[in-house]
């Protein structure tokens, strides 16, 4: 039985906590986003802006603004990333996982599969941001010296 971080390899309570835990930063992370630029268009706070896939577009201001929230959200998530999982190997794996499930929640919100490029692009996009940046985090973390007990580092036998 090996010991130190994560010893045992299938935890399934944790992955199903770490799950819950990412969606729910995702999505508090989201709504506060929007918030923030619902504020400044001045405009009610809506699930649309997070659910209606239609709203997000390029053409119009609104939708930017939306698109931006995503971006600022991918940023966000990233750093829940860091908190939550800590580990560089899973930032893929939990970021695909936040993306997917709020694919299925825009389908059973919009009862209609999301079909518009920009949705799609958007998406893909945050991933991708929210894994690179994530993996960033945690192998700087990762690849931080250990000292010993008496604080001097022997990196360099």
């Amino acid at each position: 039985m090996a010991s130190g971080f994560r010893s045992n390899l299938w935890d399934p309570f944790l992955i199903v906590s770490q799950i819950v835990t990412m969606q729910s930063i995702f999505y508090l992370g989201f709504g506060l986003w929007l918030c923030l630029v619902d504020l400044l268009l001045q405009t009610p706070p809506s699930l649309d802006h997070i659910f209606n896939y239609q709203n997000l577009e390029f053409s119009s201001g609104v939708g930017r603004l939306i698109a931006a929230t995503y971006v600022l959200n991918a940023l966000t998530s990233s750093l829940g990333l860091w908190f939550v999982v800590q580990r560089s190997k899973q930032c893929t794996d939990f970021a695909a996982s936040i993306h997917m499930v709020h694919l299925l929640f825009c389908w059973v919100y919009n009862v209609q599969f999301p079909n518009t490029f920009t949705w799609w692009l958007m998406n893909i996009g945050c991933v991708a941001l929210t894994t690179v940046l994530g993996e960033f985090l945690c192998m700087r973390t990762e690849m931080r010296l250990i000292p010993l007990i008496d604080g001097k580092s022997r990196a360099d036998l």
